[in-house]
C-alpha cells in the first residue's frame, strides 16, 4: 500500500516542526521539505495501452445489416485497451472494433474483470466502434426484438470466447505495464459526418443525407503521454459517426472508417489510438453504404478525420501529472414502448409493473477527472441533439459522451424526430418523451452529484 498523505497535511507538519523547534535550522527545514517532495500523494498517475488483434481466421456472421457470412478480411479488427491508475484505483477503457454487444454480454465480462483484477464494473467501460462489417459477439440481446430474422443461426460461442479471452489478457498486460504518465485534454473539429435522417417533401424520414439536420462535429481528445519526456503513449478520440462507409453488399471483415482513422493516427504518431464513438444515432459518414472501400472513398477519411485528430492532438501542450478520478452510475427509468417483446436475457434491465406496463432501466456511467473533465457513457444509440445540449449546459469545460458503451439498448431519439418516422423509431424501445427526460436527468447528475464530488 502506498503512503498517501495530502500535501496540506504535510505542509502543516513542516510548519509545526519549524515552530516547535524555536525556528528550525535551514537544514532541518530542507529535510522536512524533502519529506513532502518524496511522499506519494493520492493522484499519482500511471497509464498503459494494449492492442489485441481479434480478427477471426475463418468466415463469421457479420453484424450491422442483414444476416450475411464473411468471405475474407479487408483490414484487421482490434481491442484497444487503456488502463489508468490514479494511485487509489484502476480504470479500464476498452474500444473494440465490433458493431454492438448485449448488456448481458457486458455484464458477464464485467464479472470476470472484477473477479480477476478487482476492477469494479463502474471502472470497466467496454465501448464498441460500431463498425457494421465485424462479426457478432455474444447473444443478440435487444436487436432480436426488432430484427429476429437476422438471428436464425446459432450463437458463435467460439468467437465470443476468443474476444473475451483477448480482452482479459489485454487488461492483465496493461496492469503489468503501467508507467508514470501525464494527461492532456482538448477539442478538435471534423466535417467527416452528416445527419442521415433525410426527408423528402412528404416529411417522412429515410436513411440518406440531411445537410440541414443536426450534427456533432466536435472531437473530444484525451492525450496520454509518458511523464518523463511527454512522449505520446495513447490518444483517445471521441467522435460521432456510424461505421457504415461499407454497406450490406460488403462481405469483408473491416473496422470501417473508425479502423482506417485509428491506423492512420497510430502510423503518424507511433502510439495507439482508441476510437470512442459518440451520439451517432442520426449521424453517418459523408460517404456511406458503398459496396467496397474504394467506391466509398474510405481512405479519404484519413484526411477528413485523421488529420483533424492529429491537429487537435498537437495543439495540446499542457499536461497534468497529478490526476485523480472518480466513477459513478445513475440509472434512468423510462416507460417501454407498447407491445414490445423484451428479450428474456435482458430482464435485469426492466421493471415489470404488471398491468401498468414495463419500465426500462438505462444505466449511465460517469467519469470525473480532476476538476474539468466530465465523461458520461451509456448503452444507447443516442441522437446527437441530446448529447450536444448536455455538453453546452454542462458545468465541466470538457464534457464527452461515449456511446455504444457497456451494451446496446436501442435508439433514443429527440421527441421532435418521432413525427418524421423512419428507421430509427421502429427500432427504439422507448416512448417519444424519453429523450428529453434522459438529457435533463444526465444534466442534473452532472450539475449536482458529479460536481459535488470534486
Amino acid at each position: 500500500m502506498k503512503n498517501k498523505v495530502k500535501p496540506l497535511v504535510l505542509l502543516l507538519w513542516v510548519f509545526s516542526t519549524f515552530q516547535l523547534s524555536g525556528g528550525a535550522t535551514p537544514k532541518a527545514l530542507n529535510v522536512a521539505l524533502e519529506k513532502v517532495n518524496n511522499t506519494t500523494f493520492a493522484g499519482d498517475f500511471k497509464a498503459a495501452v494494449v492492442k489485441e488483434n481479434i480478427t477471426p481466421k475463418v468466415p463469421k456472421q457479420l453484424l450491422g445489416y442483414g444476416a450475411r457470412l464473411s468471405e475474407g478480411v479487408l483490414d484487421s479488427i482490434y481491442h484497444q485497451i487503456l488502463i489508468l491508475d490514479d494511485g487509489d484505483s484502476k480504470f479500464a477503457l476498452v474500444s473494440t472494433d465490433i458493431c454492438v454487444i448485449s448488456p448481458a454480454t457486458y455484464d458477464k465480462v464485467a464479472e470476470l474483470v472484477e473477479k480477476r483484477f478487482g476492477i469494479s464494473s463502474n471502472n470497466f467501460w467496454w465501448s464498441v466502434t460500431h463498425t457494421h462489417s465485424a462479426p457478432e459477439v455474444g447473444a443478440p440481446g435487444l436487436p432480436e426484438a426488432f430484427m429476429g430474422e437476422r438471428y436464425t443461426h446459432p450463437i458463435d460461442t467460439n468467437y465470443t470466447e476468443l474476444v473475451t479471452t483477448k480482452l482479459l489478457a489485454g487488461i492483465e498486460r496493461g496492469i503489468n505495464e503501467l508507467a508514470p504518465a501525464s494527461l492532456g485534454v482538448g477539442w478538435g473539429h471534423s466535417a467527416a459526418n452528416i445527419n442521415r435522417r433525410a426527408r423528402d417533401i412528404d416529411d417522412k424520414a429515410f436513411l440518406g443525407m440531411n445537410p440541414d439536420g443536426a450534427v456533432d462535429r466536435k472531437i473530444g481528445i484525451l492525450k496520454i503521454v509518458h511523464q518523463e519526456d511527454h512522449r505520446l503513449m495513447a490518444t483517445v478520440a471521441n467522435y460521432a459517426i456510424h461505421g457504415t462507409v461499407l454497406g450490406g453488399e460488403n462481405l469483408l471483415i473491416s473496422a470501417d472508417v473508425q479502423g482506417v482513422v485509428s491506423k492512420y493516427v497510430e502510423e503518424k504518431t507511433g502510439a495507439p489510438m482508441l476510437f470512442i464513438n459518440g451520439a451517432a444515432g442520426n449521424i453517418a459518414p459523408i460517404y456511406s453504404v458503398y459496396p467496397n472501400a474504394r467506391s466509398g472513398r474510405m481512405n479519404q477519411f484519413r484526411r477528413l478525420l485523421g488529420d483533424k485528430i492529429l491537429s487537435a492532438n498537437n495543439d495540446i501542450l499542457n499536461y497534468e501529472d497529478q490526476v485523480s478520478f472518480s466513477t459513478s452510475e445513475m440509472v434512468f427509468y423510462t416507460p417501454m414502448k407498447e407491445a414490445l417483446k423484451w428479450p428474456e436475457p435482458l430482464n435485469e434491465y426492466i421493471v415489470d409493473e404488471g398491468g401498468t406496463g414495463k419500465t426500462i432501466k438505462v444505466p449511465v456511467r460517469f467519469l470525473n477527472i480532476n476538476d474539468k473533465i466530465g465523461i458520461w457513457a451509456s448503452p444507447l444509440e443516442l441522437f446527437c441533439e441530446i448529447s450536444n445540449e448536455v455538453r453546452e449546459r454542462s458545468p465541466f469545460p470538457y464534457t464527452f459522451y461515449y456511446g455504444y458503451t457497456n451494451g446496446w439498448l436501442g435508439y433514443m431519439l429527440t421527441e421532435e424526430e418521432w413525427q418524421y418516422k423512419g428507421y430509427e423509431p421502429t427500432v427504439s424501445p422507448y416512448v417519444p418523451s424519453a429523450g428529453t427526460k434522459f438529457g435533463e436527468a444526465v444534466l442534473s447528475y452532472l450539475e449536482s452529484e458529479l460536481k459535488s464530488k470534486q
